[in-house]
Protein backbone atom coordinates (compact mmCIF):
# COMPACT_ATOMS: atom_id res chain seq x y z
CA UNK A 1 0.00 0.00 0.00
CA UNK A 2 1.21 3.56 -0.91
CA UNK A 3 2.10 6.02 2.15
CA UNK A 4 -0.70 8.47 3.03
CA UNK A 5 1.64 11.43 1.96
CA UNK A 6 2.05 9.78 -1.67
CA UNK A 7 -1.02 9.23 -2.11
CA UNK A 8 -1.50 13.20 -1.07
CA UNK A 9 1.20 13.60 -3.35
CA UNK A 10 -0.82 11.98 -6.50
CA UNK A 11 -3.52 13.87 -5.25
CA UNK A 12 -2.42 17.38 -5.89
CA UNK A 13 -5.72 19.71 -5.56
CA UNK A 14 -7.22 21.62 -8.82
CA UNK A 15 -5.15 24.20 -9.91
CA UNK A 16 -5.53 27.13 -7.41
CA UNK A 17 -7.77 30.37 -9.14
CA UNK A 18 -5.03 32.82 -8.16
CA UNK A 19 -2.15 32.84 -6.16
CA UNK A 20 -1.74 33.07 -2.16
CA UNK A 21 -0.45 36.35 -3.05
CA UNK A 22 -3.14 37.52 -5.56
CA UNK A 23 -5.79 36.36 -2.68
CA UNK A 24 -4.07 38.28 0.33
CA UNK A 25 -4.10 41.31 -1.94
CA UNK A 26 -7.93 41.16 -2.79
CA UNK A 27 -8.86 40.14 0.87
CA UNK A 28 -6.23 42.48 2.41
CA UNK A 29 -5.14 42.34 6.38
CA UNK A 30 -8.85 40.87 7.34
CA UNK A 31 -7.39 37.65 5.93
CA UNK A 32 -4.30 37.29 7.91
CA UNK A 33 -5.40 35.36 11.01
CA UNK A 34 -6.79 32.96 8.63
CA UNK A 35 -3.67 32.11 6.56
CA UNK A 36 -0.82 32.48 9.47
CA UNK A 37 0.34 29.47 11.03
CA UNK A 38 2.35 31.54 13.51
CA UNK A 39 0.62 34.37 15.03
CA UNK A 40 1.45 37.60 17.37
CA UNK A 41 2.97 36.50 20.54
CA UNK A 42 4.25 32.39 20.12
CA UNK A 43 6.94 32.09 21.69
CA UNK A 44 8.68 28.79 22.26
CA UNK A 45 8.41 29.18 26.23
CA UNK A 46 5.94 25.58 27.19
CA UNK A 47 3.63 25.94 29.79
CA UNK A 48 4.03 24.10 32.92
CA UNK A 49 2.09 22.01 35.67
CA UNK A 50 -1.00 23.88 37.07
CA UNK A 51 -1.18 26.69 35.00
CA UNK A 52 -3.79 25.94 33.25
CA UNK A 53 -6.54 26.62 35.12
CA UNK A 54 -9.03 23.99 34.81
CA UNK A 55 -9.46 20.32 33.29
CA UNK A 56 -8.24 20.40 29.86
CA UNK A 57 -9.92 17.46 28.04
CA UNK A 58 -13.22 19.03 27.73
CA UNK A 59 -13.50 18.79 24.23
CA UNK A 60 -12.40 14.67 24.68
CA UNK A 61 -10.20 12.34 22.29
CA UNK A 62 -10.42 11.09 18.91
CA UNK A 63 -8.48 9.09 16.64
CA UNK A 64 -8.66 8.80 12.88
CA UNK A 65 -7.22 7.85 9.12
CA UNK A 66 -5.86 4.34 10.21
CA UNK A 67 -3.44 3.13 7.82
CA UNK A 68 -1.98 -0.84 8.89
CA UNK A 69 0.83 0.96 10.41
CA UNK A 70 -0.29 4.53 11.44
CA UNK A 71 -3.09 6.54 13.11
CA UNK A 72 -3.60 10.02 13.65
CA UNK A 73 -4.25 10.63 17.54
CA UNK A 74 -6.00 14.00 18.54
CA UNK A 75 -7.14 16.34 21.35
CA UNK A 76 -7.58 20.06 22.40
CA UNK A 77 -6.73 21.73 25.48
CA UNK A 78 -9.81 23.47 26.41
CA UNK A 79 -10.20 24.05 30.19
CA UNK A 80 -12.90 26.75 29.47
CA UNK A 81 -14.92 24.98 26.37
CA UNK A 82 -16.70 27.64 24.84
CA UNK A 83 -14.32 30.74 25.54
CA UNK A 84 -13.72 31.73 22.07
CA UNK A 85 -9.91 30.63 22.86
CA UNK A 86 -10.58 27.36 24.88
CA UNK A 87 -9.91 29.49 28.30
CA UNK A 88 -5.98 28.73 27.45
CA UNK A 89 -2.97 31.18 28.17
CA UNK A 90 -1.48 32.16 24.88
CA UNK A 91 1.62 29.91 25.03
CA UNK A 92 2.66 26.23 23.98
CA UNK A 93 1.82 23.80 25.88
CA UNK A 94 3.47 20.09 26.39
CA UNK A 95 1.37 17.18 26.22
CA UNK A 96 2.45 13.91 26.80
CA UNK A 97 0.58 11.07 24.67
CA UNK A 98 0.69 7.44 25.61
CA UNK A 99 -0.83 4.51 23.64
CA UNK A 100 -0.69 0.51 25.16
CA UNK A 101 -2.39 -2.69 24.42
CA UNK A 102 -4.38 -2.61 27.33
CA UNK A 103 -6.96 0.15 28.27
CA UNK A 104 -5.67 -0.34 31.85
CA UNK A 105 -1.81 0.97 30.17
CA UNK A 106 0.13 -2.26 31.68
CA UNK A 107 1.00 -2.85 28.26
CA UNK A 108 2.54 0.58 27.05
CA UNK A 109 4.10 0.53 23.34
CA UNK A 110 4.90 3.85 23.06
CA UNK A 111 5.28 7.23 24.53
CA UNK A 112 6.20 10.68 23.54
CA UNK A 113 5.23 14.24 24.20
CA UNK A 114 3.51 16.66 21.42
CA UNK A 115 3.10 20.57 21.56
CA UNK A 116 0.04 21.77 21.77
CA UNK A 117 0.37 25.41 20.13
CA UNK A 118 -1.67 28.36 20.84
CA UNK A 119 -1.58 29.47 17.15
CA UNK A 120 -3.92 26.14 16.21
CA UNK A 121 -6.23 26.52 19.58
CA UNK A 122 -4.11 24.00 21.26
CA UNK A 123 -5.21 21.42 19.25
CA UNK A 124 -2.67 17.94 18.60
CA UNK A 125 -2.28 15.97 16.41
CA UNK A 126 -0.18 13.06 16.71
CA UNK A 127 0.41 10.95 13.95
CA UNK A 128 1.65 7.14 15.37
CA UNK A 129 3.93 5.42 13.30
CA UNK A 130 5.35 1.98 13.26
CA UNK A 131 2.15 -0.07 14.87
CA UNK A 132 1.04 -3.07 13.95
CA UNK A 133 -1.75 -3.90 11.35
CA UNK A 134 -4.76 -4.97 12.21
CA UNK A 135 -4.57 -4.22 15.83
CA UNK A 136 -6.53 -2.79 18.80
CA UNK A 137 -5.16 0.06 20.60
CA UNK A 138 -5.91 2.41 23.48
CA UNK A 139 -4.60 5.90 24.00
CA UNK A 140 -4.81 9.06 26.09
CA UNK A 141 -2.87 12.31 26.50
CA UNK A 142 -1.40 14.06 29.68
CA UNK A 143 -0.91 17.86 30.30
CA UNK A 144 -1.30 19.68 33.56
CA UNK A 145 -1.37 16.85 35.65
CA UNK A 146 -4.13 16.02 34.71
CA UNK A 147 -5.23 12.66 31.61
CA UNK A 148 -7.61 12.69 29.15
CA UNK A 149 -10.20 10.00 28.90
CA UNK A 150 -9.38 7.05 27.20
CA UNK A 151 -9.94 6.23 23.51
CA UNK A 152 -9.76 3.01 21.86
CA UNK A 153 -8.59 2.79 17.89
CA UNK A 154 -7.72 0.28 15.12
CA UNK A 155 -4.95 -0.05 12.55
CA UNK A 156 -6.00 -1.27 8.98
CA UNK A 157 -5.54 -4.65 8.35
CA UNK A 158 -3.00 -5.69 6.29
CA UNK A 159 -3.92 -8.44 2.88
CA UNK A 160 -6.04 -11.73 3.93
CA UNK A 161 -8.73 -9.95 6.67
CA UNK A 162 -12.32 -11.34 6.11
CA UNK A 163 -14.51 -9.32 7.41
CA UNK A 164 -15.21 -5.31 8.47
CA UNK A 165 -17.59 -3.16 10.57
CA UNK A 166 -17.83 0.04 9.52
CA UNK A 167 -20.57 2.70 10.60
CA UNK A 168 -21.14 6.34 8.88
CA UNK A 169 -22.90 9.05 9.80
CA UNK A 170 -23.74 12.55 8.64
CA UNK A 171 -25.51 16.02 9.57
CA UNK A 172 -25.42 16.82 13.30
CA UNK A 173 -27.13 19.98 14.24
CA UNK A 174 -26.52 20.44 18.26
CA UNK A 175 -29.34 22.56 18.71
CA UNK A 176 -31.43 20.15 16.55
CA UNK A 177 -31.45 17.71 19.59
CA UNK A 178 -29.71 15.04 21.06
CA UNK A 179 -27.05 12.80 19.84
CA UNK A 180 -28.29 9.52 21.54
CA UNK A 181 -27.31 7.85 17.77
CA UNK A 182 -24.30 8.35 18.45
CA UNK A 183 -24.18 6.80 22.05
CA UNK A 184 -25.86 3.38 20.04
CA UNK A 185 -23.17 3.29 17.39
CA UNK A 186 -20.20 3.45 20.11
CA UNK A 187 -21.97 0.49 21.93
CA UNK A 188 -21.47 -1.55 18.45
CA UNK A 189 -17.94 -0.72 18.42
CA UNK A 190 -17.08 -0.53 14.57
CA UNK A 191 -14.00 -0.60 12.62
CA UNK A 192 -13.97 2.52 11.83
CA UNK A 193 -16.81 5.31 10.90
CA UNK A 194 -16.97 7.30 8.10
CA UNK A 195 -18.12 11.06 8.91
CA UNK A 196 -19.82 12.27 5.58
CA UNK A 197 -20.21 16.20 6.38
CA UNK A 198 -22.31 18.61 8.29
CA UNK A 199 -20.38 18.26 11.28
CA UNK A 200 -21.39 21.60 12.73
CA UNK A 201 -23.76 23.89 11.12
CA UNK A 202 -22.91 27.65 10.45
CA UNK A 203 -26.46 29.17 11.50
CA UNK A 204 -27.35 31.00 14.24
CA UNK A 205 -27.75 29.18 17.34
CA UNK A 206 -30.92 28.86 19.57
CA UNK A 207 -29.39 31.19 22.86
CA UNK A 208 -30.45 27.66 24.99
CA UNK A 209 -29.97 25.20 22.33
CA UNK A 210 -33.44 24.10 21.40
CA UNK A 211 -34.53 20.69 23.43
CA UNK A 212 -30.94 20.76 24.87
CA UNK A 213 -32.22 23.44 27.21
CA UNK A 214 -28.87 24.47 27.68
CA UNK A 215 -27.66 28.23 27.90
CA UNK A 216 -24.79 29.26 25.95
CA UNK A 217 -22.56 32.44 25.55
CA UNK A 218 -24.15 35.40 23.29
CA UNK A 219 -21.01 34.85 20.79
CA UNK A 220 -21.80 30.98 20.12
CA UNK A 221 -25.31 32.29 19.29
CA UNK A 222 -24.04 33.69 15.92
CA UNK A 223 -23.73 32.79 12.53
CA UNK A 224 -19.74 31.49 12.15
CA UNK A 225 -17.78 33.96 10.21
CA UNK A 226 -15.04 34.60 11.95
CA UNK A 227 -11.87 32.39 12.73
CA UNK A 228 -13.10 32.48 16.54
CA UNK A 229 -16.88 31.73 15.71
CA UNK A 230 -15.64 28.60 13.88
CA UNK A 231 -13.49 26.99 16.85
CA UNK A 232 -16.45 28.42 19.30
CA UNK A 233 -18.82 26.33 17.49
CA UNK A 234 -16.50 23.33 16.83
CA UNK A 235 -15.85 23.51 20.85
CA UNK A 236 -20.16 23.92 21.78
CA UNK A 237 -20.63 20.31 19.47
CA UNK A 238 -17.28 18.53 20.76
CA UNK A 239 -18.65 19.02 24.24
CA UNK A 240 -21.50 16.31 23.88
CA UNK A 241 -20.83 12.93 25.96
CA UNK A 242 -22.39 10.66 22.83
CA UNK A 243 -20.26 12.51 20.05
CA UNK A 244 -17.34 12.17 22.57
CA UNK A 245 -17.44 8.38 23.30
CA UNK A 246 -18.18 7.73 19.78
CA UNK A 247 -14.83 9.13 18.95
CA UNK A 248 -13.29 7.67 21.38
CA UNK A 249 -14.26 4.04 20.67
CA UNK A 250 -13.08 3.82 17.15
CA UNK A 251 -11.36 5.86 14.43
CA UNK A 252 -13.00 8.53 12.29
CA UNK A 253 -12.49 8.62 8.44
CA UNK A 254 -13.77 12.40 8.05
CA UNK A 255 -14.93 14.38 4.79
CA UNK A 256 -17.15 18.08 4.74
CA UNK A 257 -20.18 19.22 3.07
CA UNK A 258 -20.89 22.91 3.15
CA UNK A 259 -22.42 23.55 6.54
CA UNK A 260 -18.80 23.39 7.76
CA UNK A 261 -17.99 26.86 5.71
CA UNK A 262 -21.76 28.13 4.61
CA UNK A 263 -25.12 26.78 3.36
CA UNK A 264 -24.33 25.22 -0.86
CA UNK A 265 -21.60 26.55 -1.51
CA UNK A 266 -19.37 25.71 -4.55
CA UNK A 267 -15.87 26.38 -4.27
CA UNK A 268 -15.60 30.14 -4.09
CA UNK A 269 -19.29 30.94 -4.91
CA UNK A 270 -22.13 30.99 -2.45
CA UNK A 271 -26.16 31.33 -2.94
CA UNK A 272 -26.26 34.69 -1.40
CA UNK A 273 -23.45 36.19 -3.94
CA UNK A 274 -21.42 36.72 -1.49
CA UNK A 275 -17.92 38.96 -2.89
CA UNK A 276 -15.51 36.94 -3.63
CA UNK A 277 -12.56 38.04 -1.40
CA UNK A 278 -14.49 38.48 1.62
CA UNK A 279 -15.94 34.42 1.31
CA UNK A 280 -12.56 33.20 0.68
CA UNK A 281 -11.25 34.61 4.16
CA UNK A 282 -14.51 32.80 5.67
CA UNK A 283 -13.58 29.84 3.71
CA UNK A 284 -10.23 29.95 5.21
CA UNK A 285 -11.23 30.37 8.47
CA UNK A 286 -13.79 27.66 8.29
CA UNK A 287 -10.92 25.15 6.69
CA UNK A 288 -8.63 26.13 9.53
CA UNK A 289 -10.86 25.28 12.43
CA UNK A 290 -12.31 21.66 10.60
CA UNK A 291 -8.66 21.09 10.62
CA UNK A 292 -8.13 21.72 14.47
CA UNK A 293 -11.11 20.07 15.39
CA UNK A 294 -10.37 17.23 13.51
CA UNK A 295 -8.22 13.72 13.64
CA UNK A 296 -6.38 14.31 10.60
CA UNK A 297 -2.82 14.68 9.71
CA UNK A 298 -0.52 17.52 10.29
CA UNK A 299 0.47 17.33 6.73
CA UNK A 300 -3.22 18.46 6.01
CA UNK A 301 -3.04 21.37 7.33
CA UNK A 302 -4.54 24.18 5.52
CA UNK A 303 -2.80 26.26 2.90
CA UNK A 304 -4.89 29.81 3.45
CA UNK A 305 -8.10 28.80 1.56
CA UNK A 306 -7.47 25.48 0.46
CA UNK A 307 -7.11 22.05 2.22
CA UNK A 308 -6.40 18.73 0.40
CA UNK A 309 -9.00 16.46 1.97
CA UNK A 310 -9.79 14.14 -0.65
CA UNK A 311 -7.53 10.56 -0.14
CA UNK A 312 -7.69 6.80 -0.09
CA UNK A 313 -7.77 4.22 2.62
CA UNK A 314 -6.99 0.38 2.23
CA UNK A 315 -8.48 -2.52 4.71
CA UNK A 316 -6.29 -5.22 3.27
CA UNK A 317 -7.54 -6.75 -0.32
CA UNK A 318 -11.13 -6.00 1.45
CA UNK A 319 -12.17 -2.62 0.75
CA UNK A 320 -10.31 0.34 -0.35
CA UNK A 321 -12.39 3.90 0.83
CA UNK A 322 -12.12 6.73 -1.40
CA UNK A 323 -13.26 9.69 0.25
CA UNK A 324 -13.92 12.55 -2.14
CA UNK A 325 -14.43 16.05 -1.32
CA UNK A 326 -17.18 17.23 -3.49
CA UNK A 327 -17.46 20.90 -2.03
CA UNK A 328 -14.00 22.32 -3.20
CA UNK A 329 -13.81 22.07 -6.46
CA UNK A 330 -16.94 21.98 -7.92
CA UNK A 331 -18.65 24.73 -10.38
CA UNK A 332 -21.12 26.65 -9.33
CA UNK A 333 -24.73 25.81 -9.02
CA UNK A 334 -26.98 26.00 -12.43
CA UNK A 335 -30.75 24.49 -12.96
CA UNK A 336 -32.12 23.02 -16.17
CA UNK A 337 -30.28 21.14 -19.32
CA UNK A 338 -26.92 23.21 -17.77
CA UNK A 339 -26.67 20.27 -15.53
CA UNK A 340 -25.77 18.51 -18.88
CA UNK A 341 -22.95 20.90 -19.82
CA UNK A 342 -19.72 18.80 -20.44
CA UNK A 343 -17.43 21.53 -19.35
CA UNK A 344 -19.26 21.82 -15.36
CA UNK A 345 -17.58 19.61 -12.66
CA UNK A 346 -18.63 18.28 -8.73
CA UNK A 347 -15.32 16.82 -8.62
CA UNK A 348 -12.43 18.80 -10.40
CA UNK A 349 -10.63 17.43 -13.09
CA UNK A 350 -7.96 16.75 -10.61
CA UNK A 351 -9.69 14.41 -8.00
CA UNK A 352 -11.56 12.58 -11.05
CA UNK A 353 -8.96 11.05 -12.53
CA UNK A 354 -6.99 10.60 -9.29
CA UNK A 355 -10.58 8.79 -8.22
CA UNK A 356 -10.48 6.59 -11.45
CA UNK A 357 -6.52 5.99 -11.45
CA UNK A 358 -7.49 4.48 -8.09
CA UNK A 359 -10.57 2.45 -9.02
CA UNK A 360 -8.58 1.23 -11.71
CA UNK A 361 -5.80 -0.20 -10.03
CA UNK A 362 -7.50 -1.45 -6.64
CA UNK A 363 -6.92 -5.24 -6.10
CA UNK A 364 -9.85 -4.63 -3.29
CA UNK A 365 -13.00 -6.57 -3.26
CA UNK A 366 -15.35 -3.75 -2.62
CA UNK A 367 -14.62 0.02 -3.81
CA UNK A 368 -16.24 2.47 -1.83
CA UNK A 369 -17.03 6.15 -3.00
CA UNK A 370 -17.27 7.79 0.36
CA UNK A 371 -18.71 11.09 -0.62
CA UNK A 372 -21.12 13.94 0.73
CA UNK A 373 -24.72 14.46 -1.62
CA UNK A 374 -26.52 11.77 -3.58
CA UNK A 375 -25.00 10.46 -6.33
CA UNK A 376 -28.32 8.69 -7.98
CA UNK A 377 -31.14 10.29 -9.33
CA UNK A 378 -33.82 11.46 -7.15
CA UNK A 379 -36.65 13.07 -9.28
CA UNK A 380 -39.56 14.42 -7.17
CA UNK A 381 -41.97 14.70 -10.19
CA UNK A 382 -44.06 11.32 -10.55
CA UNK A 383 -44.84 12.87 -13.82
CA UNK A 384 -43.09 12.73 -17.44
CA UNK A 385 -41.51 16.02 -16.28
CA UNK A 386 -38.00 15.59 -14.16
CA UNK A 387 -37.43 17.58 -10.92
CA UNK A 388 -34.60 16.69 -9.11
CA UNK A 389 -32.20 19.51 -6.43
CA UNK A 390 -29.22 21.32 -8.30
CA UNK A 391 -27.05 20.38 -5.45
CA UNK A 392 -26.65 17.10 -5.35
CA UNK A 393 -24.60 14.93 -8.44
CA UNK A 394 -28.16 15.82 -9.95
CA UNK A 395 -26.91 19.21 -10.39
CA UNK A 396 -24.22 18.11 -12.19
CA UNK A 397 -25.19 15.06 -14.38
CA UNK A 398 -22.58 14.96 -17.13
CA UNK A 399 -20.14 14.50 -14.47
CA UNK A 400 -22.38 11.46 -13.31
CA UNK A 401 -22.39 9.86 -16.49
CA UNK A 402 -18.56 10.50 -17.13
CA UNK A 403 -18.05 8.97 -13.91
CA UNK A 404 -20.01 6.25 -13.67
CA UNK A 405 -19.54 5.17 -17.86
CA UNK A 406 -15.50 5.09 -16.72
CA UNK A 407 -16.61 2.85 -13.43
CA UNK A 408 -18.72 0.53 -15.52
CA UNK A 409 -15.89 0.42 -18.45
CA UNK A 410 -12.66 0.01 -16.10
CA UNK A 411 -14.56 -2.78 -15.03
CA UNK A 412 -13.96 -1.43 -11.29
CA UNK A 413 -14.82 -4.72 -9.04
CA UNK A 414 -18.04 -4.05 -6.83
CA UNK A 415 -17.95 -0.16 -6.37
CA UNK A 416 -20.36 1.06 -3.63
CA UNK A 417 -21.94 4.55 -2.71
CA UNK A 418 -22.18 6.08 0.38
CA UNK A 419 -23.86 9.43 1.37
CA UNK A 420 -25.63 11.89 3.28
CA UNK A 421 -26.48 15.37 3.23
CA UNK A 422 -30.53 14.59 2.63
CA UNK A 423 -31.51 14.06 6.28
CA UNK A 424 -33.20 10.57 5.12
CA UNK A 425 -32.06 6.83 5.28
CA UNK A 426 -32.51 5.79 1.45
CA UNK A 427 -31.16 2.62 -0.38
CA UNK A 428 -31.09 3.21 -4.11
CA UNK A 429 -29.32 2.15 -7.26
CA UNK A 430 -26.69 4.66 -9.42
CA UNK A 431 -27.10 4.82 -13.48
CA UNK A 432 -25.28 6.42 -15.52
CA UNK A 433 -27.68 8.51 -17.79
CA UNK A 434 -31.16 7.96 -16.25
CA UNK A 435 -32.53 9.51 -19.26
CA UNK A 436 -32.00 6.36 -20.83
CA UNK A 437 -34.63 3.20 -19.97
CA UNK A 438 -32.26 0.73 -20.31
CA UNK A 439 -29.06 2.45 -18.53
CA UNK A 440 -27.56 -0.46 -16.35
CA UNK A 441 -27.54 -0.71 -12.24
CA UNK A 442 -23.64 0.44 -11.42
CA UNK A 443 -23.45 0.27 -7.95
CA UNK A 444 -25.79 0.45 -5.08
CA UNK A 445 -25.96 4.20 -3.39
CA UNK A 446 -26.62 3.97 0.46
CA UNK A 447 -27.91 7.05 2.40
CA UNK A 448 -27.41 8.09 6.02
CA UNK A 449 -29.69 10.04 7.87
CA UNK A 450 -28.73 12.61 10.34
CA UNK A 451 -27.81 12.24 13.93
CA UNK A 452 -30.29 14.96 14.90
CA UNK A 453 -30.30 17.85 12.04
CA UNK A 454 -34.08 18.81 11.14
CA UNK A 455 -35.36 17.63 14.64
CA UNK A 456 -37.52 13.99 15.56
CA UNK A 457 -37.93 12.55 12.07
CA UNK A 458 -41.13 10.46 10.82
CA UNK A 459 -41.11 6.33 9.72
CA UNK A 460 -42.13 7.52 6.14
CA UNK A 461 -40.80 10.59 4.37
CA UNK A 462 -43.71 12.95 3.37
CA UNK A 463 -43.07 12.92 -0.19
CA UNK A 464 -42.24 8.99 -0.42
CA UNK A 465 -45.17 7.89 -2.93
CA UNK A 466 -44.03 10.59 -5.28
CA UNK A 467 -40.51 9.72 -5.02
CA UNK A 468 -40.95 5.95 -5.14
CA UNK A 469 -43.45 6.27 -8.53
CA UNK A 470 -40.34 9.10 -9.93
CA UNK A 471 -37.68 6.87 -9.08
CA UNK A 472 -37.95 2.98 -9.86
CA UNK A 473 -34.37 2.53 -8.73
CA UNK A 474 -35.50 3.97 -5.02
CA UNK A 475 -35.71 0.91 -2.76
CA UNK A 476 -36.00 2.77 0.10
CA UNK A 477 -36.36 6.25 1.97
CA UNK A 478 -36.99 7.09 5.73
CA UNK A 479 -36.78 10.40 7.78
CA UNK A 480 -35.88 8.74 10.90
CA UNK A 481 -32.79 9.92 12.60
CA UNK A 482 -30.06 7.86 13.09
CA UNK A 483 -26.93 6.23 11.52
CA UNK A 484 -25.69 3.13 9.41
CA UNK A 485 -23.60 0.28 9.81
CA UNK A 486 -22.46 -2.24 7.06
CA UNK A 487 -21.01 -5.74 7.72
CA UNK A 488 -18.76 -6.87 4.53
CA UNK A 489 -16.90 -9.76 3.79
CA UNK A 490 -15.69 -11.13 0.64
CA UNK A 491 -18.90 -12.21 -1.03
CA UNK A 492 -21.44 -10.13 0.78
CA UNK A 493 -22.02 -6.47 1.79
CA UNK A 494 -24.76 -6.14 4.25
CA UNK A 495 -26.09 -2.52 5.47
CA UNK A 496 -27.78 -2.19 8.47
CA UNK A 497 -30.36 1.04 8.51
CA UNK A 498 -30.06 2.13 12.38
CA UNK A 499 -32.54 4.29 13.91
CA UNK A 500 -33.84 6.19 16.91
CA UNK A 501 -37.49 7.54 17.56
CA UNK A 502 -36.91 10.95 18.67
CA UNK A 503 -34.14 13.38 19.29
CA UNK A 504 -35.45 15.97 21.29
CA UNK A 505 -36.01 14.02 24.34
CA UNK A 506 -32.87 11.88 25.82
CA UNK A 507 -32.42 8.47 25.81
CA UNK A 508 -34.19 7.19 22.68
CA UNK A 509 -33.78 3.50 21.92
CA UNK A 510 -32.56 2.38 18.88
CA UNK A 511 -33.89 -0.31 16.36
CA UNK A 512 -33.47 -1.52 12.86
CA UNK A 513 -35.73 0.19 10.17
CA UNK A 514 -34.42 -1.99 7.47
CA UNK A 515 -31.35 -4.27 6.04
CA UNK A 516 -30.11 -4.57 2.82
CA UNK A 517 -27.45 -7.05 1.02
CA UNK A 518 -25.69 -7.00 -2.24
CA UNK A 519 -23.49 -10.34 -3.35
CA UNK A 520 -20.07 -9.49 -4.63
CA UNK A 521 -20.04 -9.55 -8.28
CA UNK A 522 -23.87 -8.05 -8.32
CA UNK A 523 -24.99 -4.32 -7.97
CA UNK A 524 -28.34 -4.95 -7.49
CA UNK A 525 -28.83 -4.61 -3.57
CA UNK A 526 -31.55 -6.88 -2.00
CA UNK A 527 -33.60 -6.78 1.68
CA UNK A 528 -32.04 -9.06 3.63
Amino acid sequence: MQRFTDELADARPEALLGTRRRFLTLAGAAAVLAFSSRLPGTGTAYSKASTLGGYPFTLGVASGDPLPDSVVLWTRLAPDALDPFGGMPYTPVDVRWELAHDEAFTKVVQTGTAVARPEFAHSVHVDLKGLEPGREYFYRFVADGERSPVGRTLTAPAAGNRSLKLAFVSCQSWHAGFYTAYRHLANEHPDVVLHLGDYIYEFATDPVGGPRNTPIPASAQVPTESLDQYRQRYALYKTDPDLQAAHAVAPFVVTWDDHEVVNNYADMTTPAGDAEAAFLVRRANAYRAYWEHMPLRPLQQPKGKDLQLYRRFRYGDLVEFNVLDTRQYRSAQVTGNARFDEARTIMGATQEQWLLDGLSASPARWNVLAQQVLMGQLDSDPGSAVTVGNDSWDGYAANRIRLVDAIEQRKVANPVVLCGDVHRHQASHVKGDYRKADAKIVAPEFTCSSISSAGDGTEETSNAANLYAANPHLRMTTSQRGYVTCTVTPDEWRTDYRVVPYITRADAPVATRASYVVESGNPELEAA
